[in-house]
């Protein structure tokens, strides 16, 4: 059975994710424990909440090491939403620096529509990949944020509109990411972890 970690940095829905996982065939582990990530065979990185409250998290508990040398592994891991948005440079939300695993700044959605974005939107697939694969143009999935990465040239493989256009999915190397929350977009979510896990058993 493919072994997948969701780390456990203090800020997130752990449980939710885990079981969402489960149900797509993962043996899974919530965990804070580098050992632990170090036999994974892929991590999925969730997140709810502040983006610099996220980082001194992952820096107090000693898991920023773990997870950077995880990224480095090549073996597949899965951001969602704030674990997106720490793969990412910076964010406007706080001074503190990102991961860095991917270019860019999280920038605030324009105070011309509600913010936050809270619910269901649709995306627009802009690059091939094989975990959206079969999912269908203009799915909706359910999203819970107020900052965004922009549109990357190369890595966005999603586009949602909320106030302006922003990257509700993006690719490079080994790491995969989401904006939405997959684990309460129903099957469609579901879909796309289930991919994840099987490209980590391979």
């Amino acid at each position: 059975m493919v072994r997948i970690a969701v780390l456990d940095h203090g800020m997130g829905n752990l449980r939710s994710v885990a079981r969402a996982l489960e149900r797509v065939g993962a043996a899974v582990e919530v965990t804070a424990d580098a050992e632990v990530l170090s036999r994974a065979d892929g991590l999925v990185v969730p997140g709810v909440g502040a983006f610099g409250a996220c980082m001194r998290n992952l820096s107090g508990r000693g898991l920023e090491p773990a997870l950077r040398a995880f990224l480095a592994s090549g073996r597949p891991v899965f951001g969602v939403c704030l674990g997106m948005q720490i793969l990412f440079e910076e964010s406007e939300e706080d001074p503190e620096p990102g991961l860095g695993a991917l270019p860019g700044t999280c920038r605030r959605l324009p105070s011309s529509v509600k913010v936050p974005h809270m619910g269901w939107n649709e995306v627009r697939w802009v690059r091939h990949h094989p975990y959206v694969d079969g999912i269908p143009q203009g799915t909706r999935f359910y999203f819970v944020h107020s900052y965004a990465a922009d549109v990357l040239e190369g890595a966005t493989v999603g586009v949602t509109e909320h106030g302006r256009a922003f990257s509700a999915a993006v690719s490079t190397g080994n790491v995969f990411a989401t904006q939405f929350h997959p684990e309460r977009s129903g099957q469609p979510g579901l879909a796309l972890y289930e991919a994840f896990v099987r490209g980590a058993g391979t």
